[in-house]
């Protein structure tokens, strides 16, 4: 079968938490929900012609996922509503309903996180027993993916350069996770914050987040694959999680179906806002990818410290973060001014955005425009928080934000 080429498809993945319906605390019944719906029969998979439902590392968080690569987004972020809606109908007489957002405000995943127990049970707990999943890098974390295709090295050279280029200021558009433990933090994507750091017994696994430069499948799996295998291969002598799947990057490359996973995304309010995202981010992609703004050799010549260096901000100041690196700017088109905050870079891509969709009158440019113009959503949360609404209120508007397939504002 032919491997699909750059652009050609894509796969998008959203997930969600089960919470109670009244106090919104973490309901572990993924599997009570997944199990509805396959008319009584322990699954964790409920595949529908569109979208396919699937089960995570833990059982408060289920998964919505395009069936197949598609080969445009349009009309996606209904069907991903639709299929929200049909959860929250049969979470309805289980006392729960789904919450948006990338982290749970106050879980307290030591005592409340429970491991998926059914199909590939196995694999959820090695990685408890060598990581120790019982923190919040691992049983709390929320998250959309893009996965994006390449049909040989050099697509994939020239997608991993343009991913690694817009990595960093990804928290700047959509870091939703203002809130751990029940507190601020004054960090506006602690999910990224705590995703730094949670396979730090075997650093190789994640790494800096940021991939390294590297352009081909033998120089990756030399760089990246081997040394990651290698280091975790004391603690997993059967070798349950010396696969692709183990590397935790922010963009990890998946040479077994063609395609790189971006890894780094917030999940949003609701799938509109998601799409909106998502849109914007392949966007700016195919224009690197072009060489729009720069040739090739410049994009891949970028190393992991100037993009690590801007992504440590972001994640702690999203969208306000100053993006002061000229060399990163001019990657982007900026050369007339030496230091710009993350929001007017993101401005200044979505003013030159190709996609019809994010164009005025287009079904993604109002969800864009509030991210743009009202700052992630991290940014409104804290708002609505400054000004004395409880945690409980303003994340039970997230909720109702979701089931409505609205904007929070």
């Amino acid at each position: 079968m032919a491997r699909l080429r750059l652009f050609e498809a894509f796969g998008i993945e959203l997930e969600y938490m089960l919470v109670a319906a009244d106090t919104l605390d973490v309901r572990p019944i993924a599997d009570a929900v997944l199990s509805a719906q396959a008319g009584g029969e322990i699954t964790s998979d409920v595949e529908f012609p569109d979208i396919t439902w699937s089960n995570e590392l833990v059982r408060h968080v289920i998964e919505l996922k395009t069936s197949e690569p598609r080969a445009n987004l349009d009309g996606l972020a209904g069907a991903m509503q639709s299929h929200v809606d049909r959860i929250e109908a049969l979470a309805k007489p289980l006392g729960a309903r789904l919450l948006p957002t990338a982290m749970h405000p106050w879980m307290n995943p030591g005592k409340e996180m429970e491991l998926w127990p059914h199909d590939n049970h196995v694999i959820y707990e090695t990685f408890n027993r060598i990581f120790d999943c019982r923190g919040h890098g691992w049983a709390n974390l929320q998250s959309m993916h893009i996965n994006l295709p390449f049909a040989d090295d050099a697509e994939f050279g020239r997608l991993h350069a343009a991913i690694r280029l817009i990595l960093p200021i990804l928290p700047a558009l959509a870091a939703s996770s203002p809130m751990v433990d029940g507190r601020v933090t004054g960090i506006l994507d602690n999910r990224l914050e705590v995703y730094r750091t949670n396979s730090r017994r075997i650093a190789s696994v994640t790494g800096r987040v940021i991939p390294e430069p590297v352009y081909s499948e033998a120089e990756y799996r030399r760089l990246i694959f081997e040394p990651m295998f290698r280091d975790i291969a004391p603690y997993d002598a059967d070798g349950v999680l010396q696969q692709e799947f183990l590397n935790a990057r922010g963009a990890i490359a998946r040479f077994s179906r063609g395609a790189i996973e971006i890894r780094v995304l917030d999940l949003q309010e609701s799938p509109a806002v998601d799409l909106a995202v998502a849109r914007i981010v392949i966007d700016v992609l195919k224009r690197l990818v072009s060489e729009e703004w720069t040739p090739l050799a410049r994009q891949q010549a970028i190393g992991v410290d100037p993009l690590e260096r801007i992504l440590l901000r972001t994640i702690r100041e999203a969208e306000v973060a100053e993006v002061d690196d000229s060399e990163y700017l001019a990657q982007f088109g900026v050369r007339d001014v030496r230091s710009i905050t993350a929001a007017e870079l993101w401005r200044r891509l979505a003013e030159g955005a190709r996609d019809p969709a994010l164009k005025t009158g287009g079904e993604s440019r109002g969800p864009l425009e509030v991210n743009l113009g009202e700052g992630s959503l991290s940014r409104r949360i804290l708002r609505h928080l400054e000004a004395g609404e409880s945690p409980r209120a303003v994340y039970g508007r997230l909720a109702d934000a979701l089931a409505a397939g609205a904007s929070f504002r």
